[in-house]
């Protein structure tokens, strides 16, 4: 890539989560790293520089203007974007990334919205040398790179299986939530380009990769009842599977969430079913958006109580091992260290020669593990037998 004026740019930085992430960067970022915020009001940037105490430029951009997205682009290694819904807001600067051969990394957990760029910018973004990293936040860091240092735990050139079981504690955003909303209004969208994607990707040869649905069922192990958990994130794994020979010639994940109590999780299934029915219908996600406005986010106190943990089981070879990722407030406190730290292992390590759209750990892999450990989020093994 050609000398550019930046390393890293925020796009979004006067939002709730793209503040935290600049806020991370002015507290981490090595001395070297050239950063600046973006974002369409400047008064807005002014007051988010002057809360950190920083000097970084501020750049002006709209979501909706793709000439100064392309501008911002050109002028950066890596663009960091938290505006979302994805679906509606995200396309533009992905393209401009592409076509600018600029890494790109977001937090989307919208798997409309990431199939339908790989279907339109992975050959353009091959041709570039642009890296379109998606997921970099708790969607889907964790659940990736859990597996791949698991995966690395485990016998090479054997058959490999692994079960992944998440808890978690925390309240989320208003812009988070618009995304669900705007996710379960349209399934069957999803489901048309996921289809789509699906007849044009190339699968490797002589491997074998699935995802297994699983059953509810009480796991005193994993903690309490687990349900089967059909996120982004069991695809983001699946996906790294595919890439990399690493994982076996044959790899199968399956992906849980654990509650302790039954009644919640009933409770939480019914919930679930009835705004999935609301969304279907515009009146209904009208309603459903008038709950929580986007912009909001929970209170330093409340991010202070926020916790994650994920627990991997692998077998493979006659090995079987236990590993756990964890860390604190998933939606946003390590959502924006997890954003921070890939753009600036995209920035600035020694990484694979690849490009196109990648997932996490195929782009950045160990270096961005190691960043993360180096960052308090911890990568463990239990069990080695």
């Amino acid at each position: 890539m050609p000398e550019r004026e930046h390393d890293v740019v925020v796009f979004g930085a006067t939002g709730f989560t793209g503040a935290l992430t600049a806020e991370y960067l002015a507290r981490n970022a090595p001395p070297e790293t050239k950063w600046a915020l973006a974002g369409r009001n400047r008064e807005k940037l002014e007051q988010v520089r002057r809360r950190l105490g920083v000097e970084v430029p501020l750049l002006i951009a709209d979501a909706t203007d793709p000439p100064s997205l392309r501008a911002i682009a050109e002028s950066t290694k890596v663009v960091i974007t938290t505006v979302g819904p994805y679906i509606l807001y995200g396309e533009p600067l992905v393209a401009a990334c592409a076509q600018a051969g600029t890494d790109y990394v977001d937090l989307t957990g919208e798997p409309e919205f990431v199939d339908q760029m790989w279907l339109s910018y992975h050959e353009q973004a091959q041709r570039s040398g642009a890296r379109l990293v998606h997921s970099c936040g708790f969607d889907s860091i964790p659940y990736d790179l859990g597996v791949l240092f698991t995966v690395n735990h485990l016998p090479e050139g054997v058959p490999l299986k692994l079960e992944g079981f998440v808890a978690a504690g925390g309240t989320f955003s208003g812009g988070t939530y618009h995304s669900v909303i705007e996710i379960m209004g349209r399934l069957r969208q999803g489901m048309k380009v996921a289809k789509e994607r699906k007849a044009r990707e190339p699968r490797p040869p002589n491997r074998t990769v699935k995802g297994i649905q699983g059953t509810p069922h009480n796991d005193p192990d994993a903690g309490g009842w687990v349900v089967p958990f059909p996120t982004i994130d069991p695809q983001t794994v699946l996906r790294s599977a595919r890439a990399l020979d690493r994982y076996g010639p044959e790899f199968s994940y399956s992906h849980y969430l654990v509650v302790k109590r039954l009644p919640v999780l009933v409770g939480m299934a019914a919930g679930l079913s009835a705004a999935v029915v609301l969304a279907q219908v515009e009146p209904g996600r009208s309603l459903l958006r008038k709950l929580k406005p986007p912009g909001e986010g929970p209170s330093p106190e409340q991010r202070e109580h926020g916790w994650f943990t994920l627990r991997i089981t692998g077998v493979g070879g006659g090995t079987r091992i236990v590993t756990k990722v964890s860390g604190g407030d998933p939606g946003y406190g390590e959502t924006s260290k997890m954003l921070a730290e890939s753009a600036l292992c995209l920035a600035h390590d020694e990484l694979p020669q690849r490009a196109g759209q990648l997932t996490p750990a195929v782009a950045m892999g160990q270096p961005l593990i190691d960043r993360l450990l180096s960052a308090g989020i911890e990568f463990t093994v239990l069990e080695d037998a």
